[in-house]
Protein backbone atom coordinates (compact mmCIF):
# COMPACT_ATOMS: atom_id res chain seq x y z
CA UNK A 1 0.00 0.00 0.00
CA UNK A 2 1.38 3.39 -0.93
CA UNK A 3 0.95 6.39 1.42
CA UNK A 4 0.42 9.63 -0.43
CA UNK A 5 0.82 13.01 1.27
CA UNK A 6 -0.58 16.06 -0.34
CA UNK A 7 1.38 19.26 -0.50
CA UNK A 8 -1.27 20.99 1.69
CA UNK A 9 -0.89 18.27 4.31
CA UNK A 10 2.88 18.66 4.36
CA UNK A 11 2.58 22.42 4.81
CA UNK A 12 -0.11 22.15 7.54
CA UNK A 13 1.81 19.53 9.53
CA UNK A 14 5.09 21.37 9.28
CA UNK A 15 3.59 24.72 10.23
CA UNK A 16 1.80 23.18 13.23
CA UNK A 17 4.98 21.56 14.50
CA UNK A 18 7.00 24.73 14.11
CA UNK A 19 4.30 26.77 15.91
CA UNK A 20 4.30 24.26 18.77
CA UNK A 21 8.07 24.43 19.09
CA UNK A 22 7.99 28.23 18.96
CA UNK A 23 5.35 28.32 21.72
CA UNK A 24 7.49 26.02 23.89
CA UNK A 25 10.62 28.12 23.41
CA UNK A 26 8.64 31.32 24.04
CA UNK A 27 7.39 29.88 27.34
CA UNK A 28 10.89 28.88 28.39
CA UNK A 29 12.13 32.34 27.47
CA UNK A 30 9.40 33.89 29.64
CA UNK A 31 10.38 31.61 32.54
CA UNK A 32 13.99 32.70 32.18
CA UNK A 33 13.10 36.39 32.06
CA UNK A 34 10.84 36.19 35.16
CA UNK A 35 12.88 33.54 36.99
CA UNK A 36 9.63 31.68 37.65
CA UNK A 37 8.72 28.13 36.75
CA UNK A 38 4.96 28.60 37.25
CA UNK A 39 3.65 31.36 34.98
CA UNK A 40 -0.02 30.38 35.04
CA UNK A 41 -2.11 28.07 37.19
CA UNK A 42 -2.15 25.56 34.33
CA UNK A 43 1.62 25.06 34.64
CA UNK A 44 1.24 23.46 38.12
CA UNK A 45 -2.24 23.76 39.67
CA UNK A 46 -1.22 22.44 43.11
CA UNK A 47 1.88 24.63 43.42
CA UNK A 48 -0.06 27.62 42.08
CA UNK A 49 -2.83 27.24 44.69
CA UNK A 50 -0.31 26.84 47.49
CA UNK A 51 1.70 29.82 46.23
CA UNK A 52 -1.45 31.96 46.32
CA UNK A 53 -1.99 31.06 49.99
CA UNK A 54 1.64 31.86 50.84
CA UNK A 55 1.46 35.16 48.93
CA UNK A 56 -1.62 36.19 50.88
CA UNK A 57 0.10 35.30 54.17
CA UNK A 58 3.14 37.29 53.07
CA UNK A 59 0.95 40.32 52.27
CA UNK A 60 -0.67 40.13 55.70
CA UNK A 61 2.76 39.90 57.32
CA UNK A 62 3.82 43.02 55.42
CA UNK A 63 0.70 44.85 56.62
CA UNK A 64 1.41 43.82 60.20
CA UNK A 65 4.86 45.38 59.76
CA UNK A 66 3.25 48.63 58.61
CA UNK A 67 0.93 48.52 61.62
CA UNK A 68 3.88 47.98 63.94
CA UNK A 69 5.57 51.09 62.53
CA UNK A 70 2.42 53.12 63.25
CA UNK A 71 2.14 51.59 66.72
CA UNK A 72 5.77 52.38 67.51
CA UNK A 73 5.31 56.01 66.44
CA UNK A 74 2.25 56.40 68.69
CA UNK A 75 3.84 54.64 71.69
CA UNK A 76 7.03 56.70 71.30
CA UNK A 77 4.99 59.89 71.54
CA UNK A 78 3.15 58.56 74.61
CA UNK A 79 6.45 57.57 76.20
CA UNK A 80 8.03 60.97 75.56
CA UNK A 81 4.98 62.79 76.95
CA UNK A 82 4.95 60.63 80.10
CA UNK A 83 8.65 61.39 80.61
CA UNK A 84 7.79 65.09 80.59
CA UNK A 85 4.87 64.47 82.97
CA UNK A 86 7.07 62.57 85.43
CA UNK A 87 9.65 65.37 85.29
CA UNK A 88 6.93 67.91 86.14
CA UNK A 89 5.73 65.77 89.06
CA UNK A 90 9.26 65.42 90.38
CA UNK A 91 9.68 69.20 90.29
CA UNK A 92 6.36 69.66 92.14
CA UNK A 93 7.54 67.23 94.83
CA UNK A 94 10.66 69.36 95.24
CA UNK A 95 8.49 72.46 95.61
CA UNK A 96 6.46 70.72 98.34
CA UNK A 97 9.64 69.98 100.28
CA UNK A 98 10.79 73.58 99.77
CA UNK A 99 7.43 74.92 101.00
CA UNK A 100 7.95 73.09 104.28
CA UNK A 101 10.96 75.24 105.11
CA UNK A 102 10.27 76.71 108.55
CA UNK A 103 12.03 79.93 107.65
CA UNK A 104 9.74 80.73 104.72
CA UNK A 105 7.41 83.67 105.01
CA UNK A 106 3.91 83.97 103.60
CA UNK A 107 5.27 85.91 100.61
CA UNK A 108 7.76 83.12 99.94
CA UNK A 109 4.94 80.58 99.88
CA UNK A 110 2.89 82.90 97.66
CA UNK A 111 5.76 82.87 95.16
CA UNK A 112 5.78 79.08 95.23
CA UNK A 113 2.01 79.06 94.68
CA UNK A 114 2.43 81.27 91.61
CA UNK A 115 5.09 78.91 90.28
CA UNK A 116 2.77 75.96 90.89
CA UNK A 117 0.05 77.66 88.85
CA UNK A 118 2.46 77.59 85.93
CA UNK A 119 3.25 73.94 86.63
CA UNK A 120 -0.45 73.15 86.64
CA UNK A 121 -0.91 74.73 83.20
CA UNK A 122 2.14 72.85 81.92
CA UNK A 123 0.69 69.59 83.24
CA UNK A 124 -2.66 70.28 81.59
CA UNK A 125 -0.84 71.02 78.34
CA UNK A 126 0.92 67.64 78.51
CA UNK A 127 -2.35 65.87 79.35
CA UNK A 128 -3.89 67.50 76.25
CA UNK A 129 -1.01 66.54 73.93
CA UNK A 130 -2.08 66.07 70.29
CA UNK A 131 -1.21 62.83 68.51
CA UNK A 132 -0.12 64.51 65.25
CA UNK A 133 -3.06 63.14 63.26
CA UNK A 134 -5.74 65.59 64.36
CA UNK A 135 -6.56 63.86 67.65
CA UNK A 136 -5.34 63.68 71.27
CA UNK A 137 -3.13 61.10 72.94
CA UNK A 138 -5.03 60.65 76.20
CA UNK A 139 -8.73 60.96 75.31
CA UNK A 140 -9.41 57.23 74.85
CA UNK A 141 -11.71 56.38 71.96
CA UNK A 142 -12.84 60.03 71.81
CA UNK A 143 -9.69 60.88 69.90
CA UNK A 144 -10.93 64.25 68.63
CA UNK A 145 -12.14 65.44 72.06
CA UNK A 146 -9.76 67.48 74.22
CA UNK A 147 -9.22 65.29 77.30
CA UNK A 148 -9.00 67.87 80.11
CA UNK A 149 -10.54 71.25 80.84
CA UNK A 150 -9.35 73.25 83.85
CA UNK A 151 -11.85 74.00 86.64
CA UNK A 152 -11.68 75.79 89.99
CA UNK A 153 -11.10 72.46 91.76
CA UNK A 154 -8.65 70.95 89.27
CA UNK A 155 -9.72 69.66 85.86
CA UNK A 156 -12.58 67.76 84.25
CA UNK A 157 -11.88 64.70 82.09
CA UNK A 158 -13.93 64.64 78.88
CA UNK A 159 -12.53 61.52 77.26
CA UNK A 160 -13.31 57.89 78.07
CA UNK A 161 -11.43 54.89 79.46
CA UNK A 162 -10.75 53.27 76.07
CA UNK A 163 -7.38 52.36 74.60
CA UNK A 164 -6.97 52.51 70.83
CA UNK A 165 -5.40 49.32 69.43
CA UNK A 166 -3.71 48.02 66.30
CA UNK A 167 -3.30 44.46 65.02
CA UNK A 168 0.49 44.09 65.07
CA UNK A 169 0.65 40.31 64.60
CA UNK A 170 -1.54 37.43 63.56
CA UNK A 171 -2.49 36.82 67.19
CA UNK A 172 -1.52 40.14 68.82
CA UNK A 173 -3.67 43.26 69.08
CA UNK A 174 -1.71 45.93 70.94
CA UNK A 175 -2.98 49.08 72.73
CA UNK A 176 -1.21 52.10 71.25
CA UNK A 177 -2.65 54.81 73.52
CA UNK A 178 -3.41 55.40 77.19
CA UNK A 179 -6.52 56.76 78.88
CA UNK A 180 -6.05 60.14 80.52
CA UNK A 181 -8.31 58.95 83.31
CA UNK A 182 -5.94 56.08 84.15
CA UNK A 183 -2.90 58.38 84.13
CA UNK A 184 -4.13 61.55 85.81
CA UNK A 185 -7.44 60.76 87.54
CA UNK A 186 -7.32 57.40 89.34
CA UNK A 187 -4.58 58.36 91.80
CA UNK A 188 -4.89 56.85 95.26
CA UNK A 189 -4.73 59.28 98.17
CA UNK A 190 -2.65 58.80 101.32
CA UNK A 191 -0.32 55.82 101.29
CA UNK A 192 -2.39 53.99 98.70
CA UNK A 193 -4.33 51.93 101.26
CA UNK A 194 -5.56 54.53 103.73
CA UNK A 195 -5.17 58.23 104.42
CA UNK A 196 -4.77 60.00 107.75
CA UNK A 197 -6.04 63.59 107.94
CA UNK A 198 -6.25 66.22 110.65
CA UNK A 199 -9.62 67.57 111.74
CA UNK A 200 -10.69 70.95 110.36
CA UNK A 201 -11.36 72.31 113.87
CA UNK A 202 -8.05 71.26 115.44
CA UNK A 203 -6.38 73.89 117.60
CA UNK A 204 -3.25 71.98 118.65
CA UNK A 205 0.04 71.36 116.87
CA UNK A 206 -0.40 67.65 116.11
CA UNK A 207 1.12 66.44 112.83
CA UNK A 208 0.04 63.03 111.54
CA UNK A 209 2.20 60.73 109.38
CA UNK A 210 0.90 58.99 106.23
CA UNK A 211 1.17 55.66 108.07
CA UNK A 212 1.58 52.17 106.65
CA UNK A 213 -0.13 48.79 106.53
CA UNK A 214 1.36 46.26 108.96
CA UNK A 215 -1.13 43.43 108.42
CA UNK A 216 -3.29 43.57 105.29
CA UNK A 217 -5.43 40.65 106.49
CA UNK A 218 -6.78 42.83 109.31
CA UNK A 219 -7.81 45.78 107.14
CA UNK A 220 -11.54 46.45 107.44
CA UNK A 221 -12.04 49.33 105.01
CA UNK A 222 -13.87 51.26 107.76
CA UNK A 223 -13.53 54.92 108.73
CA UNK A 224 -11.88 55.78 112.04
CA UNK A 225 -11.47 58.82 114.26
CA UNK A 226 -8.57 59.37 116.67
CA UNK A 227 -9.94 61.66 119.40
CA UNK A 228 -7.63 63.42 121.89
CA UNK A 229 -8.48 64.35 125.45
CA UNK A 230 -6.55 66.28 128.10
CA UNK A 231 -7.45 65.72 131.74
CA UNK A 232 -5.94 66.18 135.23
CA UNK A 233 -3.34 68.44 136.71
CA UNK A 234 -0.78 68.37 135.30
CA UNK A 235 -2.70 67.62 132.09
CA UNK A 236 -2.33 64.13 130.67
CA UNK A 237 -3.09 63.61 126.96
CA UNK A 238 -4.84 60.42 125.94
CA UNK A 239 -6.47 59.28 122.73
CA UNK A 240 -9.30 56.97 121.74
CA UNK A 241 -9.62 55.28 118.32
CA UNK A 242 -13.25 54.99 117.24
CA UNK A 243 -14.61 52.93 114.32
CA UNK A 244 -17.13 55.45 112.98
CA UNK A 245 -18.41 53.10 110.25
CA UNK A 246 -20.13 50.94 112.86
CA UNK A 247 -23.61 51.82 114.09
CA UNK A 248 -23.33 52.39 116.97
CA UNK A 249 -19.66 53.38 116.85
CA UNK A 250 -17.09 51.06 118.43
CA UNK A 251 -14.00 52.05 120.41
CA UNK A 252 -11.06 50.12 118.95
CA UNK A 253 -8.55 51.64 121.39
CA UNK A 254 -9.67 53.58 124.46
CA UNK A 255 -7.92 56.15 126.70
CA UNK A 256 -4.44 55.30 125.45
CA UNK A 257 -1.59 57.49 126.78
CA UNK A 258 -0.22 59.74 124.06
CA UNK A 259 3.51 59.93 123.37
CA UNK A 260 4.62 62.20 120.54
CA UNK A 261 5.99 60.12 117.65
CA UNK A 262 4.94 56.76 119.15
CA UNK A 263 3.18 54.31 116.84
CA UNK A 264 -0.61 54.08 117.00
CA UNK A 265 -1.50 50.64 115.66
CA UNK A 266 -4.97 49.17 115.11
CA UNK A 267 -6.79 46.93 112.60
CA UNK A 268 -3.67 46.27 110.51
CA UNK A 269 -2.68 49.95 110.26
CA UNK A 270 0.07 51.93 111.96
CA UNK A 271 0.73 55.67 112.07
CA UNK A 272 2.21 58.24 114.42
CA UNK A 273 1.36 61.77 115.50
CA UNK A 274 3.95 64.33 116.54
CA UNK A 275 3.49 67.64 118.29
CA UNK A 276 0.94 68.58 120.95
CA UNK A 277 -2.70 67.85 120.05
CA UNK A 278 -5.15 70.03 121.99
CA UNK A 279 -8.09 68.78 124.00
CA UNK A 280 -10.81 67.83 121.52
CA UNK A 281 -8.52 67.59 118.52
CA UNK A 282 -9.29 64.73 116.15
CA UNK A 283 -7.66 62.96 113.24
CA UNK A 284 -9.51 60.81 110.72
CA UNK A 285 -8.32 57.59 109.11
CA UNK A 286 -10.21 56.34 106.06
CA UNK A 287 -9.58 54.15 103.00
CA UNK A 288 -7.66 55.74 100.15
CA UNK A 289 -9.77 57.26 97.38
CA UNK A 290 -9.14 58.12 93.74
CA UNK A 291 -8.20 61.75 93.24
CA UNK A 292 -7.11 63.69 90.17
CA UNK A 293 -3.53 64.93 90.21
CA UNK A 294 -4.91 68.30 89.07
CA UNK A 295 -7.06 68.43 92.21
CA UNK A 296 -3.98 67.67 94.31
CA UNK A 297 -2.03 70.53 92.71
CA UNK A 298 -4.97 72.94 93.00
CA UNK A 299 -5.39 72.08 96.71
CA UNK A 300 -1.64 72.53 97.19
CA UNK A 301 -1.79 76.03 95.68
CA UNK A 302 -4.60 76.93 98.08
CA UNK A 303 -2.61 75.48 100.99
CA UNK A 304 0.40 77.65 100.19
CA UNK A 305 -1.79 80.75 100.14
CA UNK A 306 -3.49 80.17 103.50
CA UNK A 307 -2.07 81.84 106.63
CA UNK A 308 0.30 79.70 108.69
CA UNK A 309 0.34 81.70 111.92
CA UNK A 310 1.31 80.19 115.26
CA UNK A 311 1.81 76.54 116.10
CA UNK A 312 -1.71 75.62 114.97
CA UNK A 313 -1.28 77.22 111.54
CA UNK A 314 2.16 75.68 111.07
CA UNK A 315 0.82 72.26 112.04
CA UNK A 316 -2.03 72.58 109.54
CA UNK A 317 0.45 73.62 106.83
CA UNK A 318 2.70 70.67 107.64
CA UNK A 319 -0.24 68.23 107.57
CA UNK A 320 -1.52 69.56 104.24
CA UNK A 321 1.96 69.52 102.69
CA UNK A 322 2.45 65.93 103.88
CA UNK A 323 -0.90 64.99 102.35
CA UNK A 324 0.04 66.66 99.05
CA UNK A 325 3.45 64.97 99.12
CA UNK A 326 1.91 61.53 99.56
CA UNK A 327 -0.62 62.16 96.79
CA UNK A 328 2.06 63.42 94.38
CA UNK A 329 4.25 60.42 95.15
CA UNK A 330 1.35 58.13 94.28
CA UNK A 331 0.71 60.11 91.10
CA UNK A 332 4.36 59.79 90.06
CA UNK A 333 4.37 56.06 90.84
CA UNK A 334 1.26 55.66 88.71
CA UNK A 335 2.82 57.52 85.76
CA UNK A 336 6.00 55.45 86.04
CA UNK A 337 3.91 52.26 86.05
CA UNK A 338 2.10 53.34 82.87
CA UNK A 339 5.41 54.37 81.32
CA UNK A 340 6.88 50.95 82.10
CA UNK A 341 3.89 49.33 80.38
CA UNK A 342 4.43 51.51 77.30
CA UNK A 343 8.13 50.61 77.27
CA UNK A 344 7.29 46.91 77.49
CA UNK A 345 5.03 47.25 74.45
CA UNK A 346 7.75 49.08 72.51
CA UNK A 347 10.16 46.25 73.29
CA UNK A 348 7.55 43.70 72.25
CA UNK A 349 7.29 45.46 68.88
CA UNK A 350 11.02 44.88 68.37
CA UNK A 351 10.53 41.16 68.95
CA UNK A 352 7.51 41.11 66.64
CA UNK A 353 9.54 42.90 63.95
CA UNK A 354 12.24 40.25 64.22
CA UNK A 355 9.65 37.48 63.99
CA UNK A 356 7.99 39.22 61.03
CA UNK A 357 11.33 39.43 59.18
CA UNK A 358 11.94 35.74 59.79
CA UNK A 359 8.46 34.91 58.53
CA UNK A 360 9.01 36.98 55.40
CA UNK A 361 12.20 35.05 54.65
CA UNK A 362 10.35 31.79 55.21
CA UNK A 363 7.49 32.83 52.92
CA UNK A 364 9.94 33.91 50.23
CA UNK A 365 11.77 30.59 50.47
CA UNK A 366 8.51 28.66 50.22
CA UNK A 367 7.46 30.65 47.15
CA UNK A 368 10.85 29.98 45.59
CA UNK A 369 10.41 26.27 46.16
CA UNK A 370 6.87 26.31 44.73
CA UNK A 371 7.28 28.57 41.70
CA UNK A 372 11.00 29.22 41.42
CA UNK A 373 13.01 28.24 38.36
CA UNK A 374 16.02 25.95 38.15
CA UNK A 375 18.08 28.29 36.01
CA UNK A 376 20.63 25.70 34.83
CA UNK A 377 17.92 23.27 33.82
CA UNK A 378 15.90 26.00 32.08
CA UNK A 379 18.91 27.26 30.07
CA UNK A 380 19.71 23.70 29.02
CA UNK A 381 16.09 23.18 27.96
CA UNK A 382 16.11 26.50 26.08
CA UNK A 383 19.22 25.45 24.12
CA UNK A 384 17.67 22.09 23.33
CA UNK A 385 14.44 23.76 22.15
CA UNK A 386 16.45 26.15 19.96
CA UNK A 387 18.23 23.23 18.31
CA UNK A 388 14.96 21.35 17.81
CA UNK A 389 13.26 24.42 16.29
CA UNK A 390 16.17 25.05 13.94
CA UNK A 391 16.13 21.41 12.83
CA UNK A 392 12.38 21.55 12.27
CA UNK A 393 12.72 24.72 10.22
CA UNK A 394 15.48 23.21 8.06
CA UNK A 395 13.57 19.95 7.53
CA UNK A 396 10.38 21.86 6.67
CA UNK A 397 12.28 23.95 4.16
CA UNK A 398 13.72 20.83 2.64
CA UNK A 399 10.37 19.03 2.51
CA UNK A 400 8.55 22.02 1.06
CA UNK A 401 11.23 22.31 -1.65
CA UNK A 402 10.75 18.78 -2.98
CA UNK A 403 8.99 18.87 -6.39
CA UNK A 404 9.10 16.75 -9.54
CA UNK A 405 9.48 19.92 -11.53
CA UNK A 406 12.94 20.36 -10.00
CA UNK A 407 14.09 17.32 -12.00
CA UNK A 408 12.46 18.13 -15.38
CA UNK A 409 14.78 19.90 -17.68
Amino acid sequence: MTLRLSTASIYATGTSQINTLQSQIAKTQMQLSTNKRVLTAADDPIASARALEVTQSQSMNTQFGTNRSAARASLSLVDKTLQDVSAQMTDIQSLIVTAGNGGYTQSDREALATELEGRLKDMLGLANTADGTGGYLFSGYKSTTQPFTQTTTGATYQGDQGQRSLQVGSTRKMPISESGSAIFETIKTGNGKFQALQGDANTGSGIVSPGSVVDSSKLTGDNYAINFTKTGTPAVTTYTVVDTSKNPTVNVLEDQPYTAGASITFDGMSLDIKGEPADGDTFSVKPSENQSVFTTITDLIQTLRMPADGSTGKAELANRLAEAGSNMKNALDNVLTVQASVGAREKELDYLDSTGDDLNIQYQSTLEDLTGLDMVKAISLFSQQQTTLQAAQVSFKTMSGLSLFNYIS
